[in-house]
């Protein structure tokens, strides 16, 4: 997860919270260190933190220098904290095995960076000795991914290597095939020293140590208190709730499993509680917590990478970002509300909501994250340094918070705490510059873009939908910040040669390749809000998916009308667009959930789906169209309304 783990926010929890984290989240599976191994530990996790404040704000080091010696850090850490399996772990205790391979993982590092100029200088003429070092490197830091984030991005990486060593490769040797691929993928810098581990030492490291101490101050609680306070009473509360306070979170995390335990713990079982049934409960939850991904400012560190990989400020991602998560977020909204209507569920009581005053008091909170747009956004300082100002905002706020003060001893664990959040979303990044350098020098991309261009033939709705498929699949299982750097090396660029702009092809992967956190059969939010609900885990992933139906049309939105992302429109133009994608994604909902005003016969719900659908493609004809048909529906509703009223008052 991006910003650290998440605590649950709840005083009792429906069962061991602890449990669903090591479960779905392979982060949350680590070593157990006590006493002064522990503390020794956490002094390497906290000095590792402060060299990356360091090195990203003051240090003008060789590239090449910067990013060995991080990568090196990461390997040396990762295996000091992650264990090579799940299951009890023994306390103070690492097999010899994990001893040997940290020394020669972080040793195969350091060797580059300590010879980094030769290396350099010497061309693709390597020693059969540097070439072992290089597969060294290359396996250590698939392995510290393999142990922090999962198995399934380790597969494919092994995949395209393997396809590169054995068929990829024109030369006729299998040691000249090796000597090219280590040069490509470790020496160089179009494998594990890429754009995807290179933005993640420059810009998402701090930002990984700003969420640990923003955590730290307790807004994670406030979230949840002030989104209850909001949309709490009204009917089916709770599940609003969950809407909210993870759109809330998600502008800060990055971490779909985290950001459905930390607040799920909450709302999950107060949906129970008024009436939801366990399956919607935890899908709810689930599917808003995955949005949390795709909402500014952090994007669960994408934004960083998409704006290096389109050339454009920061800022700019974020501002295109905003009307596609609001209508995501919109979506849900609207699906929680018209369940809430169908069940007849109330919202929470006075007596179970906080009140709303003695919130308004704990804004404060706020003011880290606030600055931190602030200063993003106007661009007068580097990212790295409006990070670090709000770091030191977030302390000074927590001054004002007895529960939640940062003293001496908690700074300390914060920087241990950033130390450690690092190693999952850099791991992640060296593995997905592995996967898009061998992609890149085979010429694999331009096979799979050729093939699915020669498959859509003109038709750019049968490229998105191809582009969709394959989205889903290679993302399942993996995190945001490496899901998304596969996808913009191995799909963007087929919609970019379908005529696709740029920024909303990158856009499209992104999304599709987040909503496989809640597409079965890798499902892994839907799951871990079930494990919460003790609800069917595949019931749940279904029904994450119908109630995340925003994820699967907006999209297509921007991708055949880029208004909606402000290129080349006006502002008519993008009001007009979001309203009609608003009316269409609740025509939408309305037809999978079945119910509007009352329940909808089949027939309805096939009217009320097609209009939504033109609604949301774009053109004055289909908009005309379909604004028409769910006028029809809702008009058939209003009166089986009060047709049923009549009946019963008779």
């Amino acid at each position: 997860m991006l910003f650290g783990k998440k605590k649950s926010v709840a005083a009792e929890a429906p069962m061991d919270l602890d449990a669903v984290m090591k479960k779905f989240d392979r982060e949350s599976n680590t070593r157990i260190w006590e006493g002064k191994a522990k503390i020794a530990v956490n002094c390497v996790l906290a000095v590792f933190s402060l060299f990356c404040i360091y090195v990203t704000l003051f240090a003008t080091w060789l590239e090449e220098l910067r990013l060995t010696t991080f990568v090196a850090f990461i390997v040396f850490i990762g295996y000091l904290v992650f264990p090579a399996k799940k299951g009890v772990q023994k306390p103070n205790y690492m097999p010899w095995y994990d001893v040997l391979l940290m020394i020669c993982g972080t040793g195969a590092f350091l060797y580059y960076a300590a010879n980094a100029m030769t290396i350099i200088q010497q061309g693709a003429n390597f020693q059969w000795y540097q070439i072992i070092i290089g597969v060294i490197g290359i396996i250590s830091i698939g392995e510290v991914c393999r142990r922090s984030v999962g198995l399934p991005i380790v597969i494919v990486a092994t995949c395209f290597v393997a396809y590169a060593l054995i068929w990829g490769l024109s030369n006729p040797t299998f040691w000249g095939k090796l000597n090219y691929t280590v040069h490509y993928l470790f020496y160089g810098k179009e494998g594990i020293l890429s754009t995807p581990i290179n933005v993640c030492s420059k810009f998402i490291v701090v930002f990984i140590i700003f969420g640990a101490f923003l955590e730290r101050t307790g807004i994670a609680d406030f979230f949840i208190k002030i989104s209850n306070a909001v949309v709490g009473g009204f009917s089916g509360g709770p599940a609003k709730v969950a809407v909210v306070a993870s759109a809330l979170e998600g502008m800060v995390s990055g971490s779909s499993v985290a950001n459905t335990v930390g607040s799920g713990s909450v709302t999950i079982p107060l949906m129970k509680k008024t009436g939801y049934k366990p399956e919607f409960a935890a899908a709810a939850e689930a599917s808003a917590s995955t949005g949390g991904q795709i909402m500014p400012p952090i994007m669960g560190a994408a934004a960083f990478l998409m704006a290096d990989y389109l050339g454009m400020p920061y800022s700019n991602v974020v501002v295109k970002a905003i009307l596609p998560a609001i209508l995501y977020f919109a979506g849900i909204f609207i699906a929680v509300h018209l369940e809430a209507k169908k069940e007849g569920l109330r919202g929470l009581t006075k007596e179970e909501l906080p009140r709303f005053l003695p919130l308004l008091k704990q804004i404060y909170l706020l003011a880290p994250l606030v600055l931190l747009i602030y200063l993003v956004g106007t661009a007068q300082n580097s990212i790295q340094y409006a990070a670090a100002i709000a770091i030191i905002v977030a302390i000074v706020v927590s001054l004002f918070n007895k529960e939640n003060r940062i003293t001496p001893k908690r700074i300390w664990e914060a920087l241990a705490a950033g130390g450690q959040g690092m190693i999952t979303v850099a791991a992640a990044c060296g593995v997905a510059g592995i996967i898009a350098g061998a992609i890149t020098m085979t010429g694999l991309a331009n096979t799979i873009i050729n093939g699915i261009v020669a498959l859509a033939g003109n038709q750019v709705i049968i490229a998105l939908f191809l582009t969709m498929l394959c989205c889903i699949v290679l993302g399942m299982g993996v995190p945001t910040t490496a899901n998304y750097c596969i996808m913009a090396a191995t799909c963007a660029p087929i919609l970019v040669r379908m005529g696709v702009p740029d920024v909303a092809a990158h856009f499209f992967v992104f999304y599709f390749g987040i909503v496989a956190d809640l597409t079965p059969p890798v499902a892994l939010a839907a799951y871990a809000g079930a494990a919460i609900a003790q609800a069917n885990p595949m019931k749940t992933a279904i029904t994450a998916t119908k109630l995340a139906i925003g994820a699967f049309i907006v999209p297509y939105v921007f991708a055949l009308n880029p208004a909606m992302l402000f290129v080349d429109t006006t502002a008519f133009e993008v009001v007009l667009i979001c309203i009609t994608s608003l009316v269409g994604i609740f025509g939408v909902s309305a037809a999978l959930e079945g119910y509007l005003l009352c329940d909808m016969p089949w027939y309805q719900r096939i009217i009320s789906v097609i209009g939504g659908l033109l609604l949301i493609y774009p053109g004055a004809v289909t908009d005309a169209i379909g604004l028409v048909l769910v006028a029809v529906v809702v008009i058939l509703q209003i009166i089986s309304k009060k047709h049923h009223a009549k009946q019963l008052t008779a």
